[in-house]
């Protein structure tokens, strides 16, 4: 649980510090007129909301474009890497808690052990029925 919430809390952070970037560039070229304004602008286009409440002049059209299709690209490549890091964690997690505590004499006990299915005996019971030592 711990690596689902950090990994989401990381991949927040990066697309901010991108927002962010493209806000201090609109900002401090003159693009827009003050730092709010550029921030709301820049979150907007690069989440692909894109009010159309604040707009470019005519020479910085093309940026704005370009942040949006960046954010398009990066979320979704996030949003896949997301998914793929959630499942192979519940897949470790899964083996983690089907592992016996105490492997069988000569086991890996990194390798994940079969279990007898319901109803029938383990190994163990089976190469030894009688329970002779």
């Amino acid at each position: 649980m711990i690596g689902i919430v950090g990994a989401a809390t990381a991949l927040f952070v990066v697309h901010g510090i991108e927002i962010w970037a493209y806000a201090l560039l609109y900002s401090g070229t003159g693009a827009l007129a003050d730092f709010g304004t550029a921030l709301y602008f820049s979150t907007a286009t690069y989440t692909t909301i894109g009010y159309g409440d604040v707009l470019l002049g005519e020479s910085w059209r093309i940026v704005g474009a370009i942040e949006g299709a960046n954010g398009v690209i990066l979320l979704g490549w996030s949003t896949a890497f997301f998914v793929a890091m959630v499942a192979r964690i519940t897949i470790v997690e899964r083996e983690f808690t089907e592992r016996p505590a105490t492997p069988r004499p000569g086991a890996d006990p990194y390798k994940p052990q079969q279990r007898a299915p319901a109803g029938q005996p383990s190994n163990s019971a089976v190469s030894n029925p009688k329970g002779v030592r």
